[in-house]
């Protein structure tokens, strides 16, 4: 059970480097793509599973922590489909919404590792 777990972590982080990675990388020129909600959405997928399997593999958990980060993980994938939906229809995705879901991802990051 432990190696689905790691393998679900790895797939965890996959996701957050998708949204950060691309986010740092469009800095010039701030867009949402759709590989950000493609990232935003295994993110919620595995952090789903990931809170599932703490129980199962009797490890404490900071349900306190994950709820916010639930919380902030949501707002990512709303924003990141509605960039998405703009990128593909060509319409102009602005600054703020570009900078929220790569911002809101790393801050996701930040709680993930810093708070204990």
């Amino acid at each position: 059970m432990n190696i689905v777990y790691n393998i679900v972590v790895f797939l965890h982080i996959v996701g957050a480097a998708m949204i950060v990675g691309i986010w740092i990388g469009q800095m010039k020129n701030p867009t949402v793509h759709p590989r950000q909600f493609d990232g935003a959405m295994l993110q919620l997928l595995t952090g789903i599973a990931l809170m599932g399997l703490i129980p199962a593999l009797d490890m404490d958990a900071n349900y306190a922590k994950l709820g916010i980060k639930f919380a902030i993980a949501l707002a990512v994938g709303v924003l990141a489909f509605i960039g998405r939906r703009k990128y593909k229809n060509n319409e102009p995705v602005s600054k703020g919404l570009a900078h929220a879901v790569g911002g809101l991802a790393l801050l996701n990051v930040a709680i993930a590792t810093i708070w204990q």
